[in-house]
């Protein structure tokens, strides 16, 4: 069990609260907001009323104790990034932060933060990629050039083997796992392994790549 702090509990923050919770994680959401705390006490292991731009209140909460402290403020710009290089400051072991704008991303890696992440830029990406291309299930962009897709196998593709597909010649991506319809996940996918309809591929590879397999 690792432990958890997730600082801001608005919508985004409250679900990777109750979310991690859930899946037997110790976890302490906190916000300035008493509503929000109030709404939030039942669902995780404890829950604070406290100002994070306070380097004694984080103190006081044992807050370098955790594995991971997430930085889920929104709308508070300024506060989002003070907390954020306190955290680093009193040796936070790992600190992911969320941002709205690159530039606002940018800033959190220069003052220390672990990992950045863009929930609504992720999101727009997912949903975009999947009004193209209705076989695309999901999308997560790991680079500006780089990402993984979990497409559904089409009709044009299915009864093949993966030698005969041939997607890294004639794509540029790699198939690195398969996920049947009863949930079965094959992490090292063969040659010779039959893609069959209603089967899900998860695909690595350059971006410019990957276009061209959505609409394949």
């Amino acid at each position: 069990m690792r432990q958890f702090a997730v600082i801001g509990i608005g919508i985004f923050g409250a679900n990777i609260a109750t979310t991690l919770f859930e899946m037997g994680h110790d976890v302490l959401a906190m916000d300035l907001n008493e509503e929000k705390v109030q709404e939030i006490t039942d669902k995780v292991t404890h829950a604070v009323q406290a100002d994070s731009t306070s380097e004694d209140a984080l103190l006081a909460l044992g807050i370098k104790n955790f594995d991971v402290v997430i930085v889920s403020i929104g709308q508070d710009i300024q506060a989002n990034i003070l907390t954020t290089l306190i955290l680093k400051e009193i040796g936070v072991k790992q600190v992911v932060a969320k941002a709205r704008t690159e530039l606002h991303g940018k800033v959190l890696y220069r003052i220390g933060a672990d990992r950045v992440i863009f929930p609504e830029r992720d999101m727009g990406i997912r949903v975009a990629h999947n009004l193209v291309a209705a076989n695309i299930i999901d999308y997560i962009e790991l680079s500006p050039d780089f990402s993984i897709v979990e497409i559904v196998v089409p009709d044009t593709i299915a009864g093949k083997t993966l030698a005969e597909l041939d997607l890294r010649v004639r794509f540029g991506v790699n198939v690195i796992a398969v996920k049947n319809a009863e949930g079965h996940i094959n992490l090292s996918p063969k040659a010779e392994d039959l893609i069959a309809h209603g089967d899900i591929m998860i695909v690595a590879g350059k971006n410019n790549n990957l276009r061209k397999l959505e609409i394949f």
